[in-house]
């Protein structure tokens, strides 16, 4: 697999792990760090930006979905919309701190529908994105790399 091949491989992983569809990208990261002759600094950015732009998909959803909150079938009634966001307001916007986490995605699709600012969406959840995927990149070079 040529690296080209590999960094495209690793960003549609990276990208597909974050949407809501069913992807793991650890694997296919520490494999291209043990195996393919890549910069790590490279690695981490092409998974980190994989990764941040399918929680940008999630946002979309969810900002997308706001606009049936009127709509019978909408699972949160209005008294709920509205205390929802405003807690999401005070607190929940720092939730994306957590979006590398298993239920990242839930949290993504609810800052699209909390209309967060897509700016601050995208420095909070890239910064979890990449923590991530240093971290990850750390913990493989530390347990099989050594």
């Amino acid at each position: 697999m040529t690296d080209l091949a590999a960094l495209a491989t690793m960003f549609a992983t990276a990208f597909g792990a974050a949407t809501i569809l069913p992807f793991q990208s650890e694997i296919v990261f520490a494999a291209l760090q043990l195996h393919a002759d890549i910069p790590i600094a490279l690695l981490v950015a092409v998974a980190s930006l994989g990764n941040t732009l399918g929680s940008v998909v999630n946002y979309a959803l969810g900002f997308w979905i706001e606009r049936f909150r009127h709509r019978r079938w909408f699972p949160a009634g209005e008294a709920q919309m509205d205390r929802a966001q405003r807690w999401y307001a005070r607190w929940g916007v720092w939730t994306l701190l957590l979006s590398w986490a298993p239920l990242g995605d839930a949290i993504t699709v609810a800052a699209g529908v909390m209309r967060t600012p897509l700016p601050l969406f995208l420095v909070l959840v890239a910064a979890a994105k990449t923590g991530r995927y240093v971290a990850l990149a750390w913990l493989t070079e530390r347990t099989v790399g050594g």
